[in-house]
């Protein structure tokens, strides 16, 4: 399974949420800029995580996004999920023999893992010097 732009950049979007948690609504325009990415691709991305409940918008002035959920409820997983697609790292998984089945599950089963062990908020506060919030480490 590879990880498309649509994942990475959603996942970029909930981390500044997240970020700004409790603060108020932040606009796609600030978040492209702090990112440098394309407001209008970030646009694309933000409408299934709203219909999915991952964020809220808030219109007016001082409008944009907030979180719909506290940063440590919404996982990676949620996310990737939403916007990729189911995580599995081969298609036809069902017509593979016994073996190679078995090796794609585990390896399926370990991304997931990872995926929905790890929030938002961990995301978020993780720490320049490597270290996730908890010394999170993660074998594959």
């Amino acid at each position: 399974m590879k990880i498309s732009t649509k994942g990475r950049y959603g996942l970029t979007i909930m981390m500044e949420l997240a970020k700004k948690h409790g603060e108020g609504p932040i606009s796609l325009k600030t978040i492209a800029q702090s990112n440098n990415l394309s407001e209008h691709y970030l646009e694309q991305l933000v409408a299934p995580l709203r219909n999915a409940g991952f964020v809220r918008s808030i219109r007016g002035a001082y409008g944009g996004y907030v979180l719909g959920d506290d940063p440590e409820k919404i996982t990676a997983g949620d996310i990737i999920r939403t916007l990729e697609g189911p995580i599995s790292p081969v298609e036809g998984l069902e017509d593979e023999e016994p073996a190679k089945k078995a090796l794609w599950m585990k390896i399926r089963d370990a991304v997931k893992d990872v995926l929905d062990g790890t929030t938002i908020k961990d995301l978020a506060n993780y720490k320049e010097d490597g270290n996730m919030p908890d010394s999170y480490m993660f074998y594959i």
